[in-house]
């Protein structure tokens, strides 16, 4: 019998879906792990993942934080928390999401309301299985600064830019990190010891690094 592989996400979108049945749905599964709610003006995509997905988005989240921590960069992981705004009918649970220079603003939070507060700064996004609903507008409209985005081959960092986002080699809020730099270790991470991939990055951003000054 021949083997299968297993999915990375399941997906379903959903039409004509209120904003009080989007936050209901969101209330019902808070505590169900592994599922992802994307809103827009009555358009809902819920997605279910499974380890092909996560596996790249913790390795990205730690590429990030090894960046933020090697460069004398104070951060704040917030990691899938919800991001919505009712005024503009939007709503997403990115992978995973980090503040940098608002850190101290969101620290002690235990809600982050995005109609007083600032946006995570980074988010991660893997897509392998291409959703029907294109999140970057999300994305832009509540003004996410830089996306890290994997698509099961490749890295690609994004930076907004008006109200639209625009490829970049190197990140703007984790310099030296790059894209391509990115996708190598993303790979490294399926075959190496996790210690000695560790050790790889922390290397890496060594060489090239110029720590941020005190405050």
């Amino acid at each position: 019998m021949l083997a299968t592989a297993a999915p990375a996400e399941d997906r379903v979108l959903l039409r004509n879906i209120s904003w009080g049945t989007y936050e209901r749905l969101l209330a019902e599964i808070v505590n169900v792990a592994g599922t992802r709610f994307f809103y827009n003006e009555g358009n809902l995509e819920i997605m279910v993942v499974y380890v092909g997905h996560e596996r790249p988005n913790r390795t990205l989240a730690a590429i990030a934080e090894i960046t933020a921590e090697e460069t004398g960069r104070d951060f704040c992981r917030t990691g899938s928390t919800t991001c919505k705004r009712e005024d503009l009918e939007k709503g997403f649970e990115p992978d995973s999401s980090f503040y940098f220079g608002h850190a101290a603003e969101v620290r002690d939070k235990d809600l982050i309301d995005l109609a007083v507060d600032p946006p995570p700064e980074l988010i991660i996004e893997v897509d392998i299985t291409s959703s029907s609903l294109n999140h970057f507008p999300l994305y832009a409209a509540v003004g996410i600064s830089e996306i890290w985005r994997y698509d099961g081959q490749r890295v690609r960092f994004h930076r907004l830019e008006g109200s639209s986002y625009s490829p970049i080699d190197e990140s703007i809020v984790l310099p030296p990190m790059t894209a391509a730099q990115a996708t190598i270790f993303v790979e490294r991470d399926r075959h190496e010891k996790a210690t000695d991939w560790l050790r790889a990055v922390r290397q890496w951003i060594r060489a090239r690094a110029i720590p941020e000054p005190p405050a």
